[in-house]
């Protein structure tokens, strides 16, 4: 049967990167109209002229170099800020006065760019390399630096060690929640998987172990092997060892991501499910049914794992009532939600007998029923007195709340 990856993509980062070229060319569009206005200060004004040039067509000759972790390599960091600081450093070339009274550089903004560039890509201590380059630049810049100035360096050399740490903290809860993902993932899996051996397996190895023992001879012994496999069964599917789903770092964007094996020949559910047409099939001599006279329509996959809790109670019945126990299964269809009723004329479950089963790894009722009503964000409630029987009340929504039903 094909398989096909699908691929869950989770990024804090990449955001970050999207602004990051949206700031680039919103800066350069500034420094450049800075410039415009401010032409009539500048003793040399070819010196700014050919700047702004060269600066403008690099911020959009490499927008693509901001775009992700990836191709914002070392190189292109390394001649984006030193562009930067040549820029800072040529502004009195062009402005006499610009070592003397305080006023932007020819970069003006633009420069903080390529710091952020620098916190974004490799965190906090990238960020303090840059923005010391850039500190000392303005210092040099301004002969006698004001505490404007001062204050201006201080600033882009926090806020940048500030953001390029934030941006470690995300990384960090990215690949946090992406093992958490994980496993529940694997949890999940396991726990169906659980069920689906406890509805099949494990009971016909039950039966095996109780007709050996009853039989004798070399039946004994055959049953007391299926008891042992029983066992180990149980054993593996309590452990957990569910291959768990594929975390990894994309290396398009920088982004921890999630893959998830799926069925691309699996077809895409139909319809609603008529319940009732999936319970028939119980009805028997030991087994009666009542439903309503119209259809009890619910989603194929919350009608199948509803109908696959009533056949794990009524296997409960056989093993734990006998096999000439009576059943009855009651169906009613209410405008919210489905309730299912299973009803034995067996001896009752002893107070404390189900927690102790759940002790002994025995998760029948745990997974099979109980575990099928959680996901569906319904409840299952199971009424017990010894002596008078066991009842099984499963209730479903008509529209899924999935792990948000309690049970009881």
């Amino acid at each position: 049967m094909a398989k096909r990856v699908r691929v869950v993509r989770m990024s804090v980062e990449q955001p970050l990167w999207r602004a990051l070229t949206a700031y680039r060319v919103l800066t350069m569009l500034y420094a450049v109209l800075l410039a415009v206005f401010g032409r009539d200060k500048y003793d040399r004004p070819w010196v700014a002229v050919v700047f702004l040039t060269v600066m403008a067509l690099w911020t959009l000759a490499t927008l693509p170099k901001v775009a992700g972790a990836v191709a914002c390599t070392k190189r292109f960091l390394g001649a984006d800020l030193t562009l930067a600081l040549i820029g800072i450093l040529l502004t009195p070339l062009a402005d006499f006065q610009a070592q003397h009274v305080d006023g932007p550089t020819l970069p003006s903004i633009w420069t903080a760019g390529s710091v952020l560039a620098f916190a974004i890509k490799g965190g906090w201590r990238w960020a303090a390399f840059a923005s010391t380059f850039v500190a000392v630049a303005n210092l040099v810049e301004r002969a006698e630096p004001s505490r404007d100035t001062l204050h201006n360096v201080l600033l882009v050399w926090v806020a940048s060690i500030a953001i390029g740490y934030v941006v470690e903290v995300a990384r960090a809860s990215e690949r946090t929640l992406a093992r958490a993902l994980e496993i529940e993932a694997a949890t999940r899996e396991r726990e169906r998987l659980a069920r689906d051996i406890h509805d099949s397996v494990l009971q016909v190895l039950a039966m095996v172990q109780r007709r050996g023992t009853a039989l004798g001879g070399e039946a004994a012994e055959l049953g007391r092997m299926a008891g042992e496999q029983e066992v180990a069964l149980r054993t593996l599917v309590s452990s957990g060892l569910v291959p768990p789903t594929r975390v990894s770092e994309d290396a398009a964007d920088g982004a921890v991501v999630r893959t998830v094996e799926v069925d691309d020949d699996e077809p895409a559910p139909p319809g609603d499910t008529d319940l009732r047409a999936l319970l028939a099939p119980h009805a028997g001599s030991r087994v009666s049914f009542a439903e309503p006279g119209a259809p009890v329509l619910l989603a194929p996959a919350a009608a199948g794992e509803l109908a696959a809790a009533v056949g794990a109670a009524l296997d409960n019945v056989r093993v734990h009532a006998g096999e000439n126990a009576q059943a009855w299964i009651l169906v009613e269809d209410w405008p919210d939600e489905v309730i299912v009723t299973v009803r034995d004329d067996g001896p009752g479950i002893p107070e404390g007998r189900l927690a102790q089963a759940e002790g002994e790894g025995r998760l029948g009722v745990a997974l099979s029923i109980r575990g099928r009503l959680t996901e569906l964000g319904g409840t299952a409630e199971l009424i017990s007195v010894p002596g008078q029987g066991t009842e099984v009340e499963l209730k479903v929504p008509k529209v899924s709340r999935g792990k948000a039903g309690s049970v009881r």
